[in-house]
C-alpha cells in the first residue's frame, strides 16, 4: 500500500499534512480493531461525544485504562478531540470529559466510506443500557473553546 500525501479537501477543510493532520497516520491508528470499535461508538453515540464510562460499557473487554490509552493515541493523531467541562461546571459523580471525532477525521472517513453514522447510530441504539449509562448519555456535552 502506498502512502497518499495528497491534501484532499472536503467542505473547504484540508485533510492532508498541510494543516497538521496526517491522513495516513490517522488511518493507520484508526484501523486497529479496538480503536476502530471505539471510533464506531463515538460515531454512533447520540451526542457524538461519549465519556470513557460509556465507551467502557460498550466495550466490556477493555478496561478504563485501555480505553484511555486508545483515546490518547487517537487524540495524538488528530482523529479524536477532548471536550471537557470546566471545574465549576462539573456535576459531582458524573463524567466531565467526553470525546468526539475531529472535523478532519470525519471528512477523511467520509471520503473513504468509513464509519457511516447511520449504521453506527443503529448499533448504539440496539444495546440495552443501564440507568446510569442512560443518564450519562443524556447529559449535555461541553463545547470546545476553539469552536
Amino acid at each position: 500500500m502506498r502512502r497518499n500525501t495528497d491534501t484532499g479537501s472536503s467542505g473547504g477543510e484540508t485533510v492532508g499534512p498541510s494543516n497538521g493532520f496526517d491522513a495516513w497516520k490517522a488511518l493507520q491508528k484508526a484501523t486497529d480493531k479496538k480503536r476502530a470499535d471505539i471510533i464506531a461508538d463515538i460515531v454512533g453515540h447520540p451526542k457524538g461525544a461519549p465519556s470513557v464510562e460509556e465507551l467502557t460499557y460498550m466495550n466490556p473487554r477493555l478496561s478504563d485504562d485501555a480505553i484511555r490509552r486508545h483515546l490518547k493515541t487517537l487524540t495524538d493523531v488528530g482523529v479524536v478531540q477532548l471536550l471537557e467541562f470546566e471545574p465549576g461546571a462539573r456535576t459531582g459523580g458524573f463524567p466531565y470529559q467526553f470525546f468526539k471525532l475531529s472535523a478532519e477525521a470525519r471528512a477523511l472517513f467520509d471520503q473513504n466510506g468509513l464509519f457511516p453514522e447511520e449504521a453506527w447510530t443503529r448499533q448504539w441504539q440496539s444495546v440495552e443500557k443501564t440507568p446510569r449509562i442512560r443518564d450519562i448519555e443524556a447529559m449535555p456535552r461541553p463545547s470546545r473553546s476553539d469552536e
